[in-house]
Parts: structure tokens; sequence; C-alpha cells
């Protein structure tokens, strides 16, 4: 084991795999009802008859989980209303998270592309957060600090070891085949935060990373999952098992607190996408009883993309003239679906059952 001082730039920090067994028996059963978890959301989101249709809301709902640990703090009305409303709209914290989703979009398209985590992808999606150059850290003084002040943890130091322990990481990442996939995962998050390679926008790159992950190694087809929702409820947990590793070589409470996470997660997010589902199942049955005349699979579909919804969506789809879907917005407010607000020059359309599945904890 290495030895670790807090006060000191860890450049020892040890490469990866980890000499240890990490497969032991509580490991192992732990990655088999985690994978089962993930086996299940991904079986449901594969056999939905639209699977990309929920992918913007839960995207942002991973964006906005994952700026709350970094204490960027909106609310879902400001951030669906931001998303749908002219561009100009939202505060700072909402415009952050804003830029989470697009930088998780982006990473998700570049894998596709080209299915391979580099640190050249890693700097593209800390540059997308932070709408900055950003690059590999190059001057040292970053420390780590609690609420109290104190120093808990300092990253390695100097441009050349951070890029070595970068190009460790991404060798393990994309040729190590022989440690369980969701073990993987657990070892290459504590080794990027412990590298912590950027200024800023560590914390946000690193589980954006997890999500590449699962859908780079096929565990989840759809990224469709809320990773940071579980650190959220558990953050004092997330870093004292940091750092547990870092001080004491305690991989094995780690990698059992990432599984956890993992399942808890896939078993949360297939509740929620049968409560969107079934609710979704509903409102049809119930306008096209009440409103059989403007009902169609199409108009259900925007209701359901996101929260907000607005005259020009139903225009792109090619639903109406902007009077026509004007009066099928009306209508269904007035049949009560919907509810409407002025956000500057446009109206809005709130599908407010739909906001009250998401806002389920």
């Amino acid at each position: 084991m290495t030895e670790f001082n807090k006060n000191e730039p860890y450049n020892n920090l040890p490469l990866l795999p980890p000499k240890q067994d990490l497969e032991t028996v509580a490991i192992l059963r732990k990655t088999i009802t985690a994978s089962r978890a993930l086996a299940q959301l991904n079986g449901m989101l594969t056999n939905l008859p639209n699977p990309t249709l929920f992918l913007d809301t839960i995207h942002l709902q991973e964006a906005k989980a994952s700026s709350e640990i970094e204490n960027i703090i909106t609310t879902n009305d400001d951030l669906y209303k931001s998303l749908v409303a002219d561009k100009n709209f939202g505060d700072f914290a909402t415009k952050e998270v804003l830029s989470y989703k697009e930088a998780l979009f982006f990473g998700l398209k570049t894998i596709e592309k080209r299915p391979f985590i580099s640190t050249n992808l890693c700097v593209d999606i800390v540059q997308s957060i932070k709408k900055n150059s950003a690059g590999i850290r190059t001057t040292p003084g970053t420390t780590l600090k609690n609420t109290k002040g104190e120093t808990i943890y300092t990253p390695p130091v100097g441009e050349a070891i951070i890029r070595e322990k970068l190009a460790n990481l991404e060798v393990f990442i994309n040729e190590n085949k022989t440690i369980d996939p969701l073990i993987k995962m657990a070892l290459m998050h504590y080794q990027f935060e412990a590298i912590h390679p950027f200024s800023d926008g560590n914390g946000r790159t690193g589980r954006i990373l997890l999500l590449l992950y699962l859908k780079l190694e096929k565990l989840l087809d759809i990224p469709a999952i809320y990773l940071s929702e579980y650190i959220i409820k558990n953050k004092a947990d997330y870093y004292n098992k940091l750092r547990e590793v870092t001080e004491n070589n305690d991989w094995e409470s780690w990698i059992l607190y990432m599984l956890e996470m993992v399942e808890y997660t896939a078993n949360k997010g297939l509740k929620r996408l049968k409560d969107v589902t079934e609710l979704m199942e509903q409102m049809t049955t119930e306008i096209k009883e009440k409103l059989p005349n403007i009902y169609s699979k199409e108009l259900i579909e925007i209701l359901f993309r996101l929260p907000y919804t607005k005259r020009k969506f139903l225009i792109d789809e090619k639903l109406g003239t902007p009077k026509t879907v004007g009066n099928y917005l009306k209508a269904l407010e007035d049949a009560s679906f919907l509810t409407s607000e002025k956000v500057g020059k446009e109206k809005l359309y709130l599908n407010h059952r739909l906001m009250a599945v998401l806002e389920e904890s």
C-alpha cells in the first residue's frame, strides 16, 4: 500500500487494477443482484414502443441531481420551463444543469461513433459542462476540503503525472476484460475522482463517465438512469467510502456502495418508468374519450416528452396550423389535462400529472 498524506499531492496514487482480490463473496453476491436490476431496466426500456421518448426527461433529472451534489440547486419547474421556453430564460443554476445535460448528450453521441473512453473525451466533456477551454490541471495548489475547511485530500500534481494516471485509466477502462464490468465501473470512478484531473467539474465529468461506461459495456443500451440521485441521498457515505479507499485501501466497502447505487437506481428507474407509462396510457384513454377530435398518438407523445410543451412543438410535428394547434392546447387545458403559464411572450403548457410523477421521491 502506497503511503498517503492528505496534505501532500498524491502523486503515488496506485495504478489500476488494484493488486488485492476484489471478488469477495459479498461483492459477488451484490454484483448478481445489481446486474439483474440493470437488466430488468434495460429490458423495459428497449421494449417501449418509443424508447427515446423519455430520454430528455431522464437526462435532465440526472443533470439536476448531479449538479445538486455540487450544490448547484434548481427546481424541476425552472429546469423544464427553461428548456422549453426561449433560451434567455433561467438563472445560473438552471443554465449549469442544462450545460451538464448537453455534455452528457455530447458524450453519448461521441461513444456511439467511437466506442472508446479517452482522456480527450474527458477534456471535451468538462469543456462542455463549464463552457470554457479548460484542460488538464497544470498549476499546483488544488486541495479538497471538508465543510470545516480542513484539507482531506490533495490530488496528484503536474500535468505529466496526471496524464500518466489518465493513460493508465484509459487502458483499464477499454482493454481490461478480466474484471466484472460493474466492479470495474466502481474502480474506474474512484480512480477518476482521485486523479481529479481538472480545476473544476471533476465530479460531474466523473458521473457522466459512469453513464457512458454503462452504454459502452452494453449494460444499458439506452442510458436512462439517474445514478446521482442515490449519491445525493447518501452523500456523506459516498465521500467517506472514497476516502477509505485512499487512506485504508478498503476497496470492498466502496465497490459495495457503487453496486448498491446501481441496484437502487435501476429499481427506482423501473418503477418511475412504469408509473410514467401507466399515466401515459391513462391519459391516452381519457383524451380519446373526452376530446376524440384532437386525439392522436403524436399528440400524446409530445405531452410526455417533457412536462412542458408549447404550440411550436405541435406545429413542428405537423399536427396542424398555429391556430389549430392553439385550439388543441386550449381544449386540453379546458379539460384539465394541462395548465398554461405565460413565460415572456410565450405561453407554455404543463402536463402537471407527469410533473407530479417525476417529483415523487
